[in-house]
């Protein structure tokens, strides 16, 4: 397969969105052309080749806007570099598809094959983003342009910054300023699933455990206290720790928590009066983050411990009406997703959601990150079966 994605539109954006460098200086960008009735793999690697490392989403986000401002049946609306188009045909159902349009930055070993522009190796197609989720966004926007008459009103949302920190999120932005938009009965994230329909998700909690000690000179090391030392009876409760598998909505979700980080010590010669572990627990979506806090501090019980960062899960949003049909259409059982996901934002709005999308998610970030030409076409079918 072959990609000309030339930049050939040029001038300024429609519904908000400037399409200039920096937006003072007055030098047009070139507007990449996406040719959204392509075949969708190919369509895939278009969006690859246009880098979209988080924070550099602009070019991406003016060659989506002029793409789907060209679709009569859809309103488009602009907030920075994240987009709705909404059909308008007074359905019973409303629908989110969503997808994010940045990706980890690219590797930097040499002879990686998972970084931009995208390759070809018969029907696979290696390149940051193939997975992680370049081939979801090209589903919705092959679905936006083929579909003018669905089934069920749908909304489309294409945001930034997700592959950072929670703060800075497209859709998050979108939720606090354009909520109007986003009401819906049901929602789908186009994140890797091996086209398996994957429920809800797990929630995420940090913590920071601390031990203290008394600095002293390592060759008379009994005048201090070791703080690195002090803090072994931490490792050893995490390491001995039994994570439990619980059953949610008729989903096995398999919680962890563990030790991710260490840091103590000021020099070689010096006995470390301070040591801090940090602790990330994964925690099934039948717990909020204060009670998945609870559980942590009663196993380390008489530790220093400050909560640094939290999400809340997703129940498997499989009640929903929609959801049954939806499966159905898919022809799969429903699997768990472990990690978290941006259904949480939506299940926090009320919508149940799930996570459905192309290709592995085990190959996300990675150097050698792929996906087949077929897993894109087999979303695509998919979801266009359940909506026609």
């Amino acid at each position: 397969m072959t990609n000309s994605n030339a930049p050939t539109t040029f001038g300024t954006t429609a519904a908000g969105g400037p399409g200039i460098d920096g937006g003072a200086t007055g030098v047009v960008q070139a507007i990449h052309t996406l040719d959204l009735h392509a075949d969708v793999a190919a369509l895939t690697a278009e969006l690859m080749d246009i880098e979209s490392v988080s924070g550099n989403e602009r070019a991406l986000a003016d060659a989506v806007e002029e793409a789907l401002s060209k679709l009569g049946h859809l309103q488009v609306t602009r907030n920075g570099d994240s987009l709705v188009a909404r059909t308008s045909l007074g359905r019973a159902e409303r629908v989110i598809l969503a997808g994010h349009l940045d990706t980890v930055p690219l590797p930097t070993t040499p002879g990686s094959r998972g970084t931009v522009p995208s390759t070809w190796d018969g029907e696979v197609l290696y390149g940051r983003g193939a997975t992680d989720m370049k081939g979801g966004v090209a589903v919705q926007l092959a679905l936006a342009a083929t579909l003018r008459e669905p089934t069920k009103d749908v909304t489309f949302i294409f945001y930034d910054h997700e592959e950072v920190a929670a703060a800075k999120s497209g859709l998050g932005r979108l939720v606090r300023e354009n909520r109007e938009l986003l009401d819906a009965d049901f929602g789908i994230l186009l994140e890797p699933t091996n086209g398996t329909v994957e429920g809800g998700c797990n929630g995420t909690i940090r913590f920071e455990a601390t031990t203290s000690g008394v600095a002293a000179h390592s060759a008379r090391a009994w005048m201090g206290e070791n703080a690195i030392h002090a803090a072994a009876p931490i490792l050893a409760r995490l390491a001995e720790y039994q994570p439990a598998t619980i059953t949610v909505d008729g989903l096995d979700y398999r919680e962890s928590l563990n030790a991710v980080k260490i840091h103590g010590g000021t020099a070689g010669n010096v006995i470390p009066d301070q040591c801090v572990v940090e602790i990330n627990y994964r925690f099934a979506p039948d717990k909020t983050p204060d009670q998945a806090e609870a559980h942590v501090r009663e196993l380390l019980n008489g530790f220093e411990m400050v909560r640094t960062d939290a999400a809340a899960g997703a129940r498997p949003g499989l009640n929903a009406p929609a959801a049954a049909s939806f499966v159905a259409a898919v022809g799969r059982a429903p699997l768990p997703k472990y990690g978290w996901t941006d259904v949480a934002r939506l299940s926090e709005m009320g919508i149940p959601a799930v996570n459905f999308g192309p290709g592995d998610a085990l190959l996300a970030h990675s150097d050698n990150e792929h996906v087949h030409a077929d897993d894109i076409r087999e979303c695509l079918a998919a979801l266009t079966r359940w909506l026609s």
